[in-house]
């Protein structure tokens, strides 16, 4: 801290006189252009700030001494009770491989710069209920819990306990009435929240973070990239200021020479039978037991005498003479606890005297082992008695089968098992050779195991090596606390100690956790030379030291520290030996050494002469780190790293450093590469892995040129490093901890190691930190996830999350993308306790982490966006005509078969009005069934014949005349449950001369939702009266209405119950066809309510173009499973069968949700041709029958008569549900042909129909990206980014159809996107609305085009974006046939980026990610993108959706999310139709009134 002591705020260096600041100025000036050193510098400098440092220096100091007081020492949260060290360490220790005052300290600062520029992240909202603690303890939180506050009172209906959505309901519109409607800009309204109050907490937390993000993100603009729409993404380009590599190309560092020793053992087997015959009371082996006592010392003697028993047993004893179960060379897997060393040696040594090759594995049962022993073709396993106890077995006792493993043999190992071999049998002991020796398993960074094969030769080598090395000597004791089947624990404990006749003491890790001195004891009661640690054991033991005063360290003449390879190692060596000097320990005896599975070990500081000065260390920048270059650090401390050496280059061994990605390039002195050892104690290869094995273990390194540099093969280490001053190693890193984020890298390590300098003492459960990287559009995405303490508090997590984030940020220079908290004890561990990284990130990217706490920051992180599109001023609609004609395209355009010329010899054609046609069918056909009622059970309920029907609508008509005192023209509401009473209803008031609107009744269970809808309806559309039954008069007036509405203010109710059998004297006929006939009114998917006028000319000839289409007539039935209340399933409910004739089955679709099989077994009873149906009756169908089809069958439904089944709607066709229900249905006999849609809007409700006869409807697969510049660009199926999309239907006859640019208005090309402009004869012929709005009126129903029509024709704006296509397909007319595509709504879609994106393909890509997702909706508010998820799992999944919400949207659609809120099912309404209403939601959700469970705000 001196020398930052020295350094002035810049504060107090504007506080400086004038002249002093000049001259520093100058000093500065100097400095810069090289003509002073920087210790001339320095020195000048202070001179000149001396007189005034007193008070700089004082403030600093309080800055520090805040901190201090801040940040609880680690040390002082752990002296609460010296007896019960390891209860205190069990919260909140931290990990201590990554301890370092210095890195605390950098982070502290960094984050006291950050405090200046505070930034306030929204804290993410969360249900109270939601989140389980760790399992260990589902403690209740205590009072002080901090949740926000509780919302769960306002009125979110009563259906979201329940897992089905509640029925369809048509919600009031959002806000007022709206005349206009489509095209209309709704900007203004958003930026309002539209009339929510701006206290909500949702606007206040989105208000938040908009001003988070308002902050400059770090990247310069440069970095950005154009995505040309044609081309894939690009990676940024490279910063041209970054450090490059300046030194010379390096050459191969040789180790020392092998020593040659006159009496060394031709084999490692040897060496185990000179001792076991000449010295078999020496002791080789000691294992301890739980409490740390030693309770079986194996002796050379008995090693020797138990491995050939084995030895023997596994050649003779298993399978018979003539077919032995093992033969010299098979493979046989050894399985031993942790706590169990002396089975495991001998079983070992049994193996290398049988010949066969031994694969130590971890604890049965991981699917990844089981591939390597697939691998190694294993069939046996070795194991103990104990051990196999403890496996789990079947119900007749055999040893269960684990997932992915080969049938195994267990075989036992205990001596009362084995067969004493007779005199004359010796092993076979040859020479060391080639030959494997022994397999050890190591798992790779995405998780799979593989087995690293060792020579005979090599184990021999290697142990020679390590003698020479570590200077080992007969009789020595080792300690040895390491696993004791693989890496070091293996190559140290069992088998330089046999070579050496050493004495290894075993410390089991379970007793490491309950005795963490147990080790040091040993050491201090065996007068040990050597201990085998990792710096975990070194941090264990320092907790623990006060429990013994009186241990002495004196005796060890090298502490083996081999987790040396981690840079953070440097700090545990440090604190252990101030802590442990006084205990006798020599600094020269800490000996860190590197090693990997691979290359075995790779560098080993050897034992220090006392007295000699200790290596230095290597202060590296962070910086240059991450671009590959040895740089010291000089600028910044926070950023810095200090790497200490981990020795010299093994004897006999040869290393150099290449490139890590890319041809083995040699690197330059001042490079960071991947270490390669070469020699003949290293592995040999992957277990039959050839290919991965050739690009480890055979590289022959290249110079710059690219020509080989000499002829030796090296192996990968896996290790990243550089060969210092005076041929040390250093090594700061893994590949397999590699982060490659834009083109630098990062080390998890040091990412774990600033997590923990966060005050994480609070948060995090003992240390545990992981960090790994996900691939998300087109780069790596740094995820770190944290063990969450079960009493931590939400404002802590929260806190020390965002900490974390300006940490990272600070000294790596690099955005984490994601930052989860999961509860105590859930990460997947690997056999030692660590973190199992590679098992983490699987459940991380399926979803099944199950976080606690999440923040994403994608905002700051995604710095490789396509640059947001520009829109070019616009082109002339005549040069784009112009344009067209050049390039030899067709203007778009489509229209339906001429109704002039089609014969008709039908009387209906001299009736104009649909009234008089009635009249005359009640006079010519009286008992012919119009109508057929059915409910739940499919019996009939009510049917109504041509003179039934006449004679009802008579009643009606004279009730409205004399209850309603009703004239002509007057508005009539009709409320009624689908049915024939809403029809007679309707005929009533044509008879009477009123205009009915029909209206759906309202939910009795849920009025304050529906009621309002009906209010708005009767008041927007001045209903002079309304007709409905008796049922639903007492519920408009009942008590729980009045608590929706004003109920005093209704117009005249009259109900149609019991009618007086009057006739009118005479019926009413409008003077002209052009009168009004009816009001349609909808609601939109986007909220707003609109009403449409209908003439009576406009309903002829829909029902004329309906019936022409679907070839309609007396003797025809259709059953149609539809709401009644509007667009095209009002006129085939109610107006179609008058018109036309024939026989409509009326089946409600509410009937369905009692009894889901109603629709198809009436279209299977009455072998009915053509149906017509709903997306929600379809989805019904499909969800809820999907595992049925076999009792369909039983049954004895068979849909084989259906012709046409249609799906009627207002958008996009469906397609994924469409093929679903045909692929579901196919077995009982549904054509795949026979399902298509409809496609109507409110300017003209029935645009296409596919009707009997014509052309298959075609499909297409578009570009998505071209979609969103408004372009239509046709690609093949299976292509990235396609979307299918099928055609609408054919286009009724009389109806015309051209695509239009929404803004020019004038005419686009053949296959070009535009809004679909239309022209018909039943075209709707205005808005009714409050003001009547002339211009709205004229501007989407009598609007002519810019250019290109001199026939001026006026045409209807639909409001939906779509184009048109020529297929090869030939229409009805013998003209190739012009098909029409719907893409969707001009008013639903989300201007993004200066792109138009359709909320149903985000929504798409989003409920494909998880199981647990039920329905999704999005929706913009002030340029953020919110998704709203239902969940269907449990609530623990919530949090799973975040990250995955956020990949999907920003891979397939190039956006960030903004915002993810998780709610129950049945919260996203949906109306009628089936259509989401994400206004609605929108309202809902700044209102916060969605009750959700999780909203994260995205950074």
């Amino acid at each position: 801290m001196a020398e930052r002591g020295l350094e002035p705020s810049p504060a107090a260096v504007a506080a400086l006189p004038p002249e002093v600041r000049a001259q520093l100025a100058e000093l500065e000036l100097e400095l810069s252009e090289g003509d002073i050193t920087q210790k001339g510098y320095e020195k000048k400098r202070s001179k000149l700030l001396s007189p005034y440092i007193p008070q700089a220096q004082e403030t600093d100091s309080a800055v520090q001494k805040e901190h201090r007081n801040q940040t609880p020492a680690p040390s002082a949260a752990q002296t609460s009770a010296p007896s019960k060290y390891h209860r205190s360490r069990s919260g909140g220790a931290r990990d201590e491989r990554y301890r370092s005052d210095i890195h605390t300290e950098a982070v502290q600062a960094a984050l006291a710069k950050h405090k200046e520029q505070k930034m306030a992240l929204p804290m993410p909202t969360k249900r109270r209920s939601t989140f389980v603690q760790s399992p260990a303890d589902a403690c209740t939180p205590p009072e002080n819990f901090s949740a926000p506050p509780d919302v769960t009172t306002t009125t979110s209906s009563s259906s979201s306990s329940s897992s089905m959505r509640p029925a369809n309901i048509d919600l009031p519109p959002s806000g007022i009435v709206k005349g206009m409607h489509k095209g209309s800009n709704r900007s203004s309204l958003m930026d309002t929240a539209d009339g929510v109050p701006v206290s909500s907490r949702v606007s206040t937390k989105i208000q938040q973070l908009l001003n988070t993000l308002k902050r400059p993100k770090r990247p310069p603009l440069k970095e950005f990239f154009v995505d040309d729409s044609e081309e894939i993404v690009e990676v940024p380009q490279p910063d041209p200021n970054q450090p490059k590599p300046e030194g010379r190309q390096m050459t191969p560092v040789k180790g020392e020479p092998l020593g040659v020793i006159c009496n060394w053992p031709p084999a490692l087997e040897s060496a185990l039978q000179r001792w076991g015959t000449t010295q078999a009371k020496c002791p080789c082996l000691t294992a301890l037991d739980v409490t740390g006592k030693p309770i079986y010392t194996l002796t050379y003697g008995k090693l020797w005498s138990r491995s050939l028993k084995l030895a023997y047993t596994l050649l003779n004893k298993l399978g018979t003479k003539n077919e032995p179960v093992l033969k010299p060379g098979d493979r046989v897997a050894l399985v031993y606890p942790n706590n169990d060393p002396v089975m495991f040696m001998v079983a070992f040594y049994g193996c290398l005297l049988a010949e066969v090759i031994p694969v130590p594995i971890e604890d049965a049962g991981g699917q990844q082992i089981g591939f390597l022993l697939g691998s190694c073709g294993i069939a046996l396993a070795l194991t103990s008695e104990v051990c196999l106890k403890g496996l789990p077995k079947t119900q007749n006792g055999e040893i269960v089968q684990f997932k992915g493993w080969p049938r195994l043999k267990w075989v036992v190992t205990d001596s009362k098992y084995l067969s004493k071999p007779p005199k004359d049998w010796q092993p076979h002991i040859s020479p060391a050779g080639t030959e494997p020796a022994y397999i050890e398993y190591k798992t790779s960074k995405e998780g799979s195991v593989m087995g690293v094969t060792v020579s005979r030769l090599a184990m021999l080598s290697h142990c020679q090596a390590l003698s020479q090395a570590c200077n080992y000597s007969e009789g020595e004791t080792v300690v040895n606390v390491l696993d004791f089947k693989k890496d070091a624990g293996l190559w140290h404990g069992m088998f330089a100690n046999v070579m050496n006749k050493m004495h290894t003491i075993s410390v089991p890790y379970s007793v490491m956790k309950t005795c963490p001195l147990s080790w040091v004891q040993r050491v201090h009661t065996h007068k040990a030379k050597v201990a085998l640690v990792k710096c975990r054991d070194l941090h264990w033991a320092m907790m623990a030291h006060r429990d013994q005063r009186d241990v002495s360290l004196s005796s060890l003449r090298m502490l083996i520290v081999t987790d040396g390879a981690n840079p953070w190692s440097v700090s545990s060596c440090d604190a252990f030996l101030s802590l442990f000097q006084s205990h006798g320990l020599k600094p020269e005896a800490i000996c860190p050494c590197a090693t990997s599975a691979e290359a075995m070990t790779v560098a080993i500081r050897r034992p220090g002469v006392p007295g000699a000065p200790l290596p230095g260390r290597a202060i590296l920048s962070m910086n240059g780190l991450s671009y590959g270059v040895i740089r010291v650090n000089t600028e910044d401390k926070n950023s810095a790293l200090t790497v200490q050496d981990v020795g010299h280059v093994m004897p006999g061994g040869m290393m150099c450093i290449v490139r890590p990605d890319g041809p083995p390039q040699l690197c330059k002195t001042d490079e960071i590469g991947e270490i390669c050892v070469s020699s003949r104690t290293g592995g040999m290869m992957y277990f039959g892995l050839a290919g991965v094995t050739k690009n480890t273990f055979e590289v022959i390194p290249v110079n710059s040129a690219g020509s080989p540099v000499g002829d030796v093969p090296f192996i990968r280490s896996g290790l990243l490093g550089f060969v210092g001053p005076g041929s040390l190693v250093f090594v700061v890193g893994k590949m397999d901890g590699l982060l490659m984020v834009s083109g630098r890298r990062h080390n998890a390590d040091d990412i774990v190691a600033t997590g923990l300098a966060v005050e994480s003492i609070k948060t995090v459960y003992r240390g545990r930190i992981a960090v790994f990287s996900v691939s998300v559009f087109y780069d790596e995405r740094i995820v770190v996830v944290a063990e969450q303490r079960p009493d931590a508090s939400e404002e802590d997590s929260f806190q020390w999350m965002s900490r974390v984030l300006q940490a990272i940020d600070s000294i790596h220079q690099v955005g984490v993308y994601c930052l989860a908290l999961v509860p105590a004890n859930t990460l997947p561990k690997t056999p030692l306790g660590g973190i199992h990284i590679s098992q983490t990130k699987q459940l991380f990217l399926e979803g099944s982490l199950h976080p606690c706490n999440i923040l994403m920051c994608p905002h700051t992180c995604v710095t490789n966006l396509p640059k947001p599109r520009q829109k070019q001023p616009g082109v002339g609609p005549a040069s784009v005509m112009v344009g067209n004609l050049v390039a030899g395209k067709r203007i778009a355009q489509a229209a339906g078969r001429d109704l002039g010329q089609i014969e008709e010899n039908d009387l209906v054609k001299k009736h104009q009005f649909l009234a008089e046609i009635l009249q005359w069918r009640a006079q010519a056909t009286p008992d012919h069934v119009l109508f057929m009622l059915l409910n739940a059970k499919g019996t009939t309920v009510c049917t109504a014949s041509c003179l039934q029907l006449h004679k009802r609508a008579e009643r009606i008509a004279a009730v409205l005349g004399d209850k309603g005192h009703l004239n002509a023209g007057d508005n009539v509401v009709l409320l009624y449950p689908p049915g024939i009473e809403l029809i007679a209803a309707f005929y009533g008031c044509l008879y009477a001369g009123c205009i009915p609107v029909t209206v759906r009744p309202p939910h009795a269970q849920n009025l304050t939702a529906t009621l309002p809808t009906v209010r708005m309806i009767v008041d927007v559309s001045k209903a002079a009266c309304i007709l409905t039954t008796q049922t639903l008069m007492r519920l408009l007036r009942s008590r729980e209405a009045a608590a929706a509405v004003d109920v005093k203010t209704w117009p005249t109710i009259i109900d149609t119950d019991d009618l007086p059998r009057k006739r009118l004297p005479q019926l009413y006929k409008p003077p002209t066809p052009e009168m009004l006939a009816y009001l349609d009114f909808s609601v939109s998917t986007t909220g707003m309510l609109t009403g449409v006028k209908m003439s009576h000319c406009a309903v002829n000839a829909l029902c004329r173009a309906i019936k022409l289409q679907c070839e309609l007539y007396s003797s025809r039935q259709i059953a149609i499973c539809l709401d009644p209340y509007c667009g095209l399933g009002f006129a085939l409910w109610c107006l179609c069968s008058v018109y036309s004739g024939h026989q409509s089955i009326l089946i409600p679709p509410m009937e369905l949700e009692n009894n889901l099989f109603l629709w198809l077994s009436t279209v299977n009873q009455y072998k009915i041709r053509d149906t017509f149906c709903s997306y929600s009756v379809m989805e019904l169908c499909t969800k809820g029958l999907g595992n049925q089809v076999e009792v369909l069958k039983t049954r004895g439904i068979n849909l084989s008569c259906i012709r046409t089944c249609v799906v009627v709607a207002e958008e996009r066709p469906r397609i994924a549900l469409q093929q679903s229900f045909s692929k579901l249905f196919k077995d009982i006999g549904l054509s795949p042909r026979a399902v298509s849609t409809t496609f109507g809007s409110r300017v003209n409700v029935a645009i296409c129909l596919q009707g009997t006869s014509g052309p298959d409807p075609t499909t297409v697969y578009v570009d998505l990206k071209s979609l969103r510049h408004d372009r239509v660009r046709l690609v093949e199926r299976g292509a990235p980014q396609s979307l299918l999309l099928s055609e609408s239907g054919k286009i009724l006859p009389g109806v015309k159809v051209v695509i239009v640019n929404p803004e020019t208005k004038g005419p686009v090309g053949d296959s070009h996107l535009g809004e679909i402009w239309v022209n018909s004869p039943h075209t709707a012929s205005g808005y009714y609305t409050i003001y009547d709005s002339e211009t709205l009126q004229a501007d989407h129903f009598n609007t002519r085009l810019s250019f290109g029509d001199p026939a001026q024709t006026l045409w209807a704006r639909t409001g939906y974006l779509g184009f048109v296509r020529r297929t090869e397909l030939t229409a009805a007319t013998g003209e190739r046939h012009d098909a029409l595509y719907v893409v969707g709504g001009l008013d639903e879609t989300l201007e993004l980026r200066g792109l138009r994106y359709h909320p149903i393909d985000i929504e798409t890509s989003v409920s494909r990610i998880h199981r647990s997702m039920a329905e999704c909706a999005v929706f913009t508010w002030t340029n953020l993108l919110v998704v709203v998820v239902e969940l269907c799992g449990s609530e623990q999944e919530a949090l799973d959706l975040v990250p995955l919400v956020t990949n999907v949207v920003l891979e397939e659609h190039y956006l960030i999310v903004g915002v993810v809120v998780v709610v129950d099912p049945g919260v996203i309404p949906i109306n009628s139709r089936g259509e989401k209403q994400r206004m609605h939601l929108r309202d809902s959700f700044l209102a916060d009134q969605l009750d959700p469970i999780y909203v994260a705000y995205n950074m």
